[in-house]
């Protein structure tokens, strides 16, 4: 990923920085509308993965919808140019103010998660005369066998309707004049590398869309979420997710119903690998049972790792392209003030030297997008790549 002009590049300017690979995005996108496109299949994006504008605009000029989890969201999503015919708003909380301004774009539909969500956004439409379009998003309770953190489709997460209030819900759209019931609406985890989740779905969704059915409520989109992981491990050797394999799933397992469509909401698939944080060595701290590589990068750069104890995979981008050194195992940390400020431990390295640039890798997902200022830090900036190697800085 990382070619001499690039890296003499980076030694130019002040890190840490998230360095965007825009062909590998674009070939990404590309490669996921090619496997969709055969079976009719409609993707949004899942702008909480990563909005950066320029990230924005290649998957909004590929066609895709939008699947937004805020109201700003919402609102960034079409002034980015998204269809608002294929903007959908989900979330567990949605304010009062933010389905008002999604009333007001006139999105495609809400994915809805509550009983008293339904009677709320019911009472919003009728105010402003006009009638939302909603999804409900039922909690299926499948296991994603996922990290405990970001699974969302079991009983005892906060997400989604549980099964035993479908008469609940059944009841409440038959009453409320100013909802027109879509489809349903399904997410049970992420970074799911274990295709055979996406299978036990499709059984749940294929009961769900029959009972739906029998009670009268005709189904017209089926919307069964994303969570396709991807390699964190060797993002060199698999840059780009299968999805060929992935979409091939719901077409062998799931029952679509002449006239029903069929919606997917794909995030972290589409662009954990288009990024990779990029920092400076401060420090070397050499002891008698750790060594310590400190980063000007920390978890006000990229929370993952403390957050999850997620992997990513570390490289010395200034002994990449040398001759082969003595490798050393270093605890890998930042510079902010916890003791949980640490990307990964006993990571074995090229010997590294204060002022070597060190790459965080596949931190195109939840990256970015999750960064803040603690410690008053400065907020990280973005470097942006294409073919011709030509480098634009964005603050």
């Amino acid at each position: 990923m990382f070619s001499k002009t690039s890296i003499a590049h980076f030694n130019q300017l002040e890190t840490p920085f998230y360095y965007y690979d825009l062909d590998l995005l674009q070939q990404t996108v590309a490669a996921c509308i090619a496997a969709a496109q055969p079976h009719n299949y409609h993707v949004h994006y899942a702008l909480k993965a990563n909005f950066n504008p320029k990230v924005l605009q290649i998957i909004q000029a590929a066609g895709m919808g939008a699947d937004c989890v805020s109201g700003n969201e919402v609102k960034e999503a079409i002034a980015q140019g998204f269809d608002k015919n294929k903007v959908v708003f989900a979330g567990v909380g949605k304010s009062d103010r933010e389905i008002n301004a999604a009333l007001d774009a006139e999105i495609f539909c809400f994915n809805v998660e509550s009983v008293q969500e339904l009677e709320i956004i019911n009472e919003l439409a009728a105010v402003k005369g006009k009638v939302a379009r909603v999804a409900i998003r039922i909690n299926p309770n499948v296991d994603a066998h996922t990290h405990h953190f970001i699974t969302t489709g079991l009983e005892e997460n906060k997400f989604g309707i549980n099964t035993w209030q479908l008469d609940d819900v059944i009841t409440t759209l038959k009453s409320c004049a100013n909802l027109d019931f879509t489809g349903i609406h399904f997410h049970v985890g992420s970074q799911i590398t274990n295709l055979d989740v996406f299978k036990n779905l499709c059984g749940r969704v294929n009961e769900l869309s029959n009972w739906f059915e029998q009670q009268n409520m005709p189904v017209k989109v089926l919307n069964v979420g994303g969570g396709l992981g991807v390699d964190y491990y060797q993002p060199d050797n698999n840059p780009i997710g299968d999805f060929n394999s992935f979409f091939k799933i719901y077409r062998d397992h799931l029952k679509v119903k002449p006239g029903q469509e069929v919606h997917f909401e794909l995030g972290r698939a589409l662009v954990a690998q288009s990024a990779s944080l990029v920092s400076r060595v401060l420090y070397v701290k050499n002891g008698q049972k750790k060594n310590f590589l400190v980063l000007d990068a920390g978890m006000t750069e990229l929370i993952r790792p403390m957050l999850y104890q997620a992997y990513h995979h570390i490289e010395n981008l200034t002994r990449l392209h040398g001759t082969e050194a003595a490798t050393v195992n270093y605890d890998v940390v930042g510079p902010i003030c916890e003791s949980t400020d640490s990307f990964r431990t006993d990571v074995a390295l090229p010997e590294s030297k204060r002022g070597d640039l060190i790459a965080i890798r596949t931190a195109g997902a939840y990256g970015e997008v999750m960064a803040s200022s603690y410690n008053l830090r400065d907020r990280v900036q973005s470097v942006y790549s294409t073919q011709t190697e030509l480098l634009d800085v964005q603050q």
